[in-house]
């Protein structure tokens, strides 16, 4: 049995299809479950309650986590330490191997031109503080020995999740509207296609030599600036590439009318120096080659169709 905890997502959807190839039992806990596979086991639960999360885990041998909460600093500061300590202690009583989806905000601002699973850890927003939490009660129970896991890291989004290519980009576009950009477009910013993402952790979660470590899920190598990406995206779309800057400091105020960009104001470094995502560890051990630009964008474009 192979669990995932927080399966309403597009990762969580796309990961269950992906372990159909290892497993012919697939437990999806949510708030309220749906199928992706037509034998899946359905078991509604929230993870901030500690006896649902113990039902949920009991019998499985890989729990997946990955739970994407509200993007709010008070929801996560409340309920992403409780899920963790939850699901920590569930799988040590079931004796359940644990990958956990994360992704990079606690990595130190001044390193994100080459990011790799040995960059510094050194948060500087709330949310960033939140993932190093969380991050380090997992590590702390491996280094103890007391539990088997991993940490499947992931950079921003491509694909038909909520991301800055779908709601500044893509929806605009099909508005008839000019792009939008965070800070600046002549940065470097790569992201993790959701394919390649799901697919990584599947393979994480069923390889033997890969538990307790980190390591960065397969993405793509080339140096896109964020102008760059655009002009991809409008081009498939065929529509003219314009666009738009905007500044950080208008976030907040943005964030009046989209709460969403006000949350993401103290994300904002990360679209103002250049944002790039090594998977070469993870592409080396599985001889692995992400999606590229192209292909990506052809298939966030198709999916979202759908």
């Amino acid at each position: 049995m192979q669990t995932i905890l927080g399966a309403g997502g597009v990762i969580g959807s796309e990961l269950a299809r992906e372990l159909k190839a290892y497993t012919r039992e697939i437990r999806l806990v949510s708030r309220n479950p749906k199928k992706v596979n037509p034998d899946d086991q359905l078991m509604p639960a929230d993870l901030t309650n500690a006896d649902e999360v113990d039902r949920a885990v009991a019998g499985s041998s890989v729990v997946y986590l990955t739970a994407g909460l509200t993007y709010s600093t008070k929801i996560w500061r409340a309920q992403w330490p409780v899920i963790m300590r939850n699901v920590i202690n569930s799988c040590k009583k079931h004796g359940a191997k644990l990958v956990f989806f994360d992704n990079i905000y606690m990595y130190d601002r001044g390193f994100l031109a080459n990011m790799t699973e040995d960059t510094p850890v050194r948060p500087t927003s709330r949310k960033g503080e939140v993932r190093e939490q969380i991050a380090s009660m997992l590590l702390n129970e491996i280094s103890k020995g007391q539990l088997t896991a991993l940490i499947a890291r992931s950079a921003d989004f491509i694909g038909p999740a909520n991301n800055i290519l779908v709601e500044m980009v893509v929806k605009n576009y099909a508005k008839g509207k000019k792009a939008n950009w965070f800070a600046r477009a002549d940065k470097i910013h790569n992201f993790t296609a959701t394919t390649d993402a799901a697919r990584g952790t599947a393979l994480l979660g069923n390889a033997e030599d890969c538990w307790n470590e980190v390591w960065h899920l397969p993405t793509t190598g080339s140096r896109l600036t964020g102008k760059d990406w655009i002009e991809l995206i409008a081009g498939q779309m065929k529509v003219k590439p314009a666009f738009s800057i905007v500044p950080a400091w208008m976030f907040g105020l943005l964030g009046l009318f989209i709460p969403m960009l006000g949350e993401m104001k103290e994300m904002g470094y990360q679209y103002d120096r250049d944002y790039f995502f090594n998977s070469s560890k993870f592409n080396a051990r599985f001889s692995y080659v992400p999606l590229s630009p192209d292909e990506s964008v052809q298939q966030m474009l198709r999916e979202l169709k759908h």
